[in-house]
């Protein structure tokens, strides 16, 4: 049998963001790691975001296991339209990122010094873990998840 899959990984997710100085702080409390940074702004860039004049700084953020990783990208131009810090959990489109986590309590207090609120409350579920949704920069939904039992 032939393996006729055409995706061989997810490289990265991009998250636009208003304030990079404070994302980064957020993923690097949370335990991502900096890859790099740089600013891009060529022709290139324009035609894949299908903008022009676009000068945006990134971020890579990677995960401690080298799996995953975030790509934060602050736009200096042009200006993007507002989006909702607040939408709802069940607003369509990409709604939230889940991290594995030894102490979630741990986490959700190192996070809230970094302005993150829970979204509703840490519970747990069946016997297997403890899990929550905290909101980050930008209205950044992140799911918590510590394997319990």
């Amino acid at each position: 049998m032939s393996d006729n899959r055409v995706l061989a990984r997810l490289e990265h997710i991009g998250i636009v963001v208003d304030d990079l100085a404070a994302a980064k702080a957020f993923f690097t409390e949370l335990g991502l790691e900096l890859e790099g940074e740089m600013t891009v702004e060529e022709r290139v860039v324009d035609l894949i975001n299908g903008l022009d004049g676009v000068r945006s700084d990134v971020a890579m953020m990677r995960t401690p296991d080298g799996h995953g990783c975030l790509e934060l990208i602050r736009y200096q131009t042009p200006a993007g339209p507002a989006g909702d810090p607040a939408a709802p959990a069940n607003t369509p489109g990409i709604r939230h990122i889940l991290f594995e986590v030894a102490d979630i309590d741990d986490v959700v207090a190192r996070l809230r010094n970094h302005g993150a609120e829970l979204v509703g409350e840490v519970t747990q579920y069946e016997n297997s873990f403890r899990l929550c949704y905290l909101r980050g920069p930008a209205g950044i939904i992140v799911e918590l998840a510590e394997k319990i039992g």
